[in-house]
């Protein structure tokens, strides 16, 4: 079982989009996945069309005492093959909580190591933000992939995650590869076409040579869940998704011929 996390220190980088449409994408090669929302904000679990209120069962019951399984809180998307874990407000507390409750920055690689639900791969959708969530989700992923918007400020998210993942790996020493997707490409702009040109001679083999243009297709919610839930997803940005996920992929048959 592959656990890739989706995660930038900064917001509005597509993380989202990313985890949604990586996960769709896999799930039509025939893989089973499961996508795991760890963002309080749940942008994710409202693609699925769960309320808040009821808060649903999901992310901050695997931090509980005793810890509910992954088994016990996922729920079924409407996709076969795909199934997916809802986060909630009160995964906002879990700092607070994490300094009288030793332990919980391993609760969730216990979770997914405990897990026999069969699936090939599982994607950690991150908060945009570094602290327990994020550091659970680094622990327990086997990959590290950062969504980045072409545009200047965004390279600063980067570095910053980069430089994140790298102390990570030193701390649990083991590899923790990154691989670096450009995101929210405007072709038609200068600032867009210079970020993406800088941002893939800095990162070179860290980074894809290509990137996940603009599509108004995957604006919103609602708009990201048709193409993720449709038969065939289609538009610019899936059809580019899908080839990252082929360059993501062949990184991964590098990785375990080098192993």
């Amino acid at each position: 079982m592959r656990v890739w996390a989706i995660a930038n220190q900064k917001g509005g980088v597509g993380k989202t989009t990313t985890t949604l449409a990586l996960g769709r994408s896999l799930v039509l090669r025939g893989l089973s996945v499961l996508l795991v929302d760890l963002d309080p904000h749940a942008s994710l679990t409202r693609a699925f069309g769960v309320p808040s209120d009821p808060q649903p069962a999901g992310v901050v019951d695997l931090f509980g005492a005793p810890p509910a399984t992954l088994a016990g809180v996922m729920r079924p998307a409407p996709v076969e093959g795909l199934d997916f874990v809802c986060a909630q407000t009160a995964l906002a507390t879990l700092e607070r909580r994490s300094a009288n409750q030793p332990g919980l920055g391993l609760a969730l690689s216990q979770a997914i190591t405990r897990h026999t639900g069969g699936h090939d791969v599982v994607l950690l959708d991150c908060p945009p933000t570094l602290g327990l969530l994020m550091v659970n989700a680094l622990a327990a992923a086997d990959r590290l992939i950062v969504p980045t918007q072409c545009e200047p400020l965004a390279l600063h998210g980067l570095a910053g995650m980069v430089r994140t993942g790298a102390m990570v790996e030193r701390s649990r020493q083991r590899p923790l590869p990154v691989s670096v997707l450009p995101t929210l490409f405007d072709r038609r702009t200068r600032a867009g076409r210079d970020t993406l040109a800088q941002l893939q001679q800095e990162y070179r083999e860290l980074a894809w040579d290509q990137a996940i243009p603009v599509d108004t297709q995957l604006a919103n919610a609602d708009a990201l869940a048709q193409q993720v839930f449709s038969g065939e997803p289609g538009g610019r940005a899936m059809t580019a998704y899908a080839r990252a996920l082929d360059w993501l992929l062949a990184g991964e048959q590098q990785l375990e011929r080098a192993a």
